[in-house]
């Protein structure tokens, strides 16, 4: 468990499988993740931690409560080591705007770094998202370039 001071991040389980599936089936998360709704099959192989230990995926809790998913990943493209990784992540559309993500955010990223030994932790939202950038921003993270490919992304990054 990785803990913030407001929220909990925990392995997903597949417990959690009708609660995610319900999650990337909301506009408000699949807009900017994917850009459809996911099906329940998707969902079981991407999201419920059977990727581990290539992706390691959490769903963020306030006082045992569900707020949010996030995941991690490290040591492939286009990561130049083993100690270097990205995060992507959302919080449930009805738990937005009260701060948890940050708290979230800052948690995983104090964990990747003097935990896990991480030396760059990156992010690579749609250069149309602007909410997510700025969020992004707002946690730490700085532009390092932007990514050309069938939807423009921008990388950003924390390093240690």
């Amino acid at each position: 468990m990785i803990r913030g001071d407001r929220t909990a991040l925990r392995p997903v389980t597949e417990d959690d499988l009708d609660l995610l599936a319900a999650w990337f089936a909301d506009h408000a998360v699949y807009e900017w993740w994917g850009g459809s709704a996911l099906s329940r099959e998707v969902v079981a192989d991407k999201y419920v931690g059977r990727r581990r230990p290539d992706v390691e995926s959490l769903v963020t809790e306030v006082e045992g409560r569900p707020v949010g998913y996030v995941q991690y990943h490290q040591g492939f493209e286009p990561y130049h080591s083993a100690r270097e990784g990205g995060i992507d992540m959302f919080i449930a559309p009805t738990e937005r705007r009260h701060g948890l993500g940050r708290d979230a955010v800052a948690a995983l990223v104090q964990h990747l770094i003097e935990v896990r030994g991480w030396t760059r932790v990156t992010v690579d939202p749609v250069k149309d998202n602007l909410r997510a950038r700025a969020f992004w921003r707002a946690c730490g993270f700085t532009h390092e370039r932007d990514i050309d490919r069938d939807v423009p992304s921008e990388l950003l990054s924390i390093r240690a």
